[in-house]
Parts: structure tokens; sequence; C-alpha cells
């Protein structure tokens, strides 16, 4: 390979690697197909099986409750934590909400 395709290479890469980290994914609604595609080790199968899970027990609230899926381990979950967002919680949403009436209502 020559120096320039080595360098540009190199350059796409580094510059790709970043918006790659940063991506995170919501467990509880995102599709099997995002899931394959968003998490390290997790394939088409294992995705559609976190979604067959989530469907048949409610959302996941915690690492603990992803390994009880069927071909989800601790590896996979440490490879894939800071990618991982449960989504916000219910009391989380309630004390960010705002007002409950319109506003000028009062």
């Amino acid at each position: 390979m020559t120096f320039i395709a080595r360098f540009v290479f190199f350059a796409a890469l580094c510059l790709g690697a970043p918006a790659l980290a940063g991506t995170q994914v919501d467990i509880n609604t995102a599709d099997a197909k995002t899931l394959a595609v968003s998490l390290d080790g997790v394939g088409l199968s294992k995705a559609e099986a976190i979604v067959a899970y989530r469907n048949a027990h409610g959302p996941f609230q915690t690492f603990d409750d992803l390994a009880k899926v069927k071909g989800i381990g601790p590896r996979i979950i440490e490879a894939n934590r800071d990618a991982i967002v449960f989504g916000r919680s219910q009391a989380g949403a309630g004390a960010h909400a705002g007002p409950s009436r319109p506003l000028g209502s009062w």
C-alpha cells in the first residue's frame, strides 16, 4: 500500500472512530437491526433475542436484567457498557417535566 493510501485510510479511521465511540443506543426502544449495528458482539440473532425478551418481560432496568437474555453475558455487557442506555426513568422524567398546567393559566 502506498504512503498516500495509508495516510488516507488512517485519517478516515481517526475521524470516524470518535463518532462511533460516542454513539449510544436505548436498549428499551431500539429495534433489532439498530441493536445489531450499534453493539459490539451482538449480531442480528442476539439483537432479536434482546427485543423478544424485552417484549415478554418489559423494559430493562439494569445490566443484570440484560444479562438474563440468552447469549448476552458479562463480556458483551462490558464491551458495550458505555453504549447502552436504559431510557429515561419515570421518576427522572417527572422531576424535570415542567409545569403541569399550560403557561398563563395560573
